[in-house]
């Protein structure tokens, strides 16, 4: 059987993947923060508007939370990837605010294969979320290790 998974040769800088769209509800807003972020903030419209946030608005950590879904169902369950390293760096932009759209995109922006194992490449992406306004939400850069393909082709 073929393995039809994204290679690491399929990763060509200046590939995008759409993020999205995905609309955050209040309800799961307070269920976040209630277990992992409990701040006023987070947890009560009332105090999200009493806050610079303007209204009941999703933690950083939501929102870091759900572009791991959205990057899961774009591309990394389609991928023979095999972990990543870590994240370069997240900005969180503007806030997500009960009743907002998440949607954006994954580009690659560096592809290269690893010396010390050379069955695996490593790509760098450079992602970006915005509200159903255009607003950039959150940015990051993260670098993830994938499968060659010929490697994969390799009998065990």
């Amino acid at each position: 059987m073929a393995d039809d998974k994204l290679h690491y040769e399929d990763f060509t800088e200046g590939r995008s993947f759409g993020l999205g769209p995905r609309t955050v509800t209040a309800e799961e807003i307070i269920a976040f923060a209630s277990e992992f972020d409990p701040q006023p903030m987070h947890l009560s419209e009332e105090a999200g508007r009493a806050s610079i946030l303007g209204g009941l608005s999703a933690s950083g950590w939501h929102t870091s939370s759900l572009f791991m879904r959205m990057m899961i169902d774009a591309y990394v369950l389609k991928a023979a990837s095999e972990g990543a390293p870590g994240i370069e760096f997240m900005q969180w932009r503007k806030p997500v605010l009960a009743g907002d759209t998440l949607s954006g995109q994954s580009i690659v922006e560096e592809a290269r294969l690893m010396r010390s194992r050379p069955h695996l490449g490593i790509v760098t992406f450079g992602h970006e979320l915005h509200n159903q306004r255009g607003e950039t939400v959150m940015k990051a850069r993260n670098a993830v290790m994938v499968r060659r393909r010929e490697a994969s082709e390799m009998p065990a």
